[in-house]
Parts: structure tokens; sequence; C-alpha cells
């Protein structure tokens, strides 16, 4: 009897568990490494590289951002037109010059400028310049038990109309640039989303951070812009222990609840510029 149980000792766990990976609390990709990758919008002149959702290698998160990535439209190329009935998009334009084609209206779009896409609404981005236009992409899902109204009208907006300033509960080591929120708030420059939280640009001094914290029903993505530091992402046991190496072009997804915060580069005149989203997950449904 003590023979046969010393035996089943020495078997591999792996023969008692299910081939199962572990869901993944945060995700890191390179955007120079981000192959690219068809979708609705792609044209032969229409590029996307996806960093998170759709066309990514791990689909499943994030829970409520359907796609994060970078569309790249050619010299004279456009992408093609579609339009989500439960879906909202926010476009930043990284650099290059184009045309956003929103319902029957087309309007300019440069550098530095961001705008909100609205569901159920007809759109498109075109590029009639000598140079590539790159711009960012995030797609939302809404939650069918939000109520939908009609869509405002398009408005197009560019960083150097908005003031930086510091926000409650984060040091004022770094400043903030709040683009786009919900509609029912009016902090934002376009007030018109249904599930973003947040979407916005921070600004870092040298050594400056936004200490690192969690939302407790909400998803958040950074995207590098320029400069470089350090990422928190997941937590030790002080919660602030997971550091990860951030430079130009790094994304990091963050699940409800993990820890997330920035450390800039501590040497002088080492500014750094974060891209960041932040959008809301329906809690689940209780067992009971």
């Amino acid at each position: 009897m003590r023979m046969r149980f010393a035996i089943l000792l020495l078997v591999p766990a792996t023969v008692f568990s299910e081939d199962r990976s572990v869901e993944p609390t945060w995700l890191h990709r390179d955007l120079s490494a981000a192959p690219a990758r068809a979708i609705d919008v792609t044209t032969a002149s229409c590029l996307y590289a996806p960093l998170f959702g759709e066309g990514d290698s791990e689909s499943r998160y994030p829970l409520s951002v359907t796609r994060f990535g970078e569309l790249t439209i050619a010299p004279g190329g456009e992408c093609q037109p579609v339009s989500y009935p439960r879906q909202e998009e926010t476009y930043f334009v990284t650099d290059g010059s184009g045309l956003l084609h929103f319902a029957d209206q087309a309007h300019a779009l440069v550098a530095n400028d961001f705008t909100y896409i609205p569901p159920a609404v007809r759109h498109s981005i075109s590029n009639s310049s000598l140079q590539p236009l790159h711009v960012v992409l995030t797609t939302v899902k809404i939650p069918a038990h939000i109520e939908l109204s009609q869509p405002r009208k398009l408005e197009v907006a560019n960083l150097r109309e908005l003031k930086q300033q510091t926000v409650g509960g984060h040091p004022s080591s770094v400043l903030y640039q709040l683009m786009i929120g919900p509609h029912n708030r009016s902090r934002d420059r376009i007030n018109a989303a249904y599930n973003i939280v947040d979407f916005f640009l921070m600004d870092f001094a040298p050594a400056g951070t936004n200490f690192p914290h969690h939302h407790e029903i909400a998803e958040e993505i950074y995207l590098v812009l320029d400069g470089k530091g350090q990422i928190a992402a997941g937590g030790g046991t002080d919660g602030v222990q997971g550091l990860h190496p951030a430079n130009a072009g790094d994304a990091y997804y963050f699940r409800p609840n993990c820890t997330v915060g920035f450390y800039n580069h501590n040497a002088p005149d080492a500014k750094a510029h974060v891209l960041a989203v932040r959008v809301y997950v329906p809690m689940p449904k209780s067992d009971d």
C-alpha cells in the first residue's frame, strides 16, 4: 500500500490537470513589432497594426475594448467606410494629415487631432497628402442596457486647444489633457461617450509619476508616445512591485483591479507622454 502511494506521487501533475492557459492580468505589446492584420476597415492603402483586441494573438482581452491599434493610411490611400450599431470609437492622429469622412461631412485631420465617433454613423479616413497618416484607433463596445441617443454633430479638436492640468489623487509631476469623456460629464474637451470613461494624454516631468493605482470596474490601456520609464503593471506584496520597461511604442493593457502606473526616467529634461484610455467593464452577475 505504501509502495502504490509513492508511485502516485511521482506521476506528473499535468496528467491530472486540464490543458488550460492562465488568464493574463495585464498584457504588453510593442507597436514597432506589431504585424499588419486585415480588419473591416483595411484596404491595400489602409493598414492596421493591432495592439490589443481584434487581430491580436490574445483576443480574449480586453473585455470592453474591441480593438486598440494603429491605422497607417498611405499617401493617396483610404480606409473602408464602416458603421457600428453599438460601438463607439476614438481617433488620435500621431502624425500626418488627411480627411475624416463622417456621414455626409468631411473634416481635415492634422497631427495631435482627436475625435469621437458615435455608434451608427458611417465613417472613414482618407489621405490626399504626400506623407503617411498614422492614427491610433480605439473601438469600444456599448452594453445592451445603455440607451443610445441621436448622434451629436462631429467634433474634431487638437491638443493645442487643451490646457494641462492636475487631476485629484495624482501628484503634480504629471499633467493631464482631458480629451474625450462621457456624454453626461462636462470636464473633457469632447463629452459624448457612452462606455468610455476617459481618453487622455499624460505629460510626465523628469522622475514624475501618476502613482500606481487600480480601477475596480474599468480596464485601461497605456501607449507610450515618447520618452521612457517604467510601467507599474500587476503587483507584489505591496501592490507596486511589478515594474516593467516602457519606451516609445510600448503599450500595456490592464484588467480591472490590476495595479497601473508610470514612473518617468530620472534625468534632466526627461519628458514622457503617454496616451491612455479607460473603459467601463460590466460587473458579472451574481450566481446566487
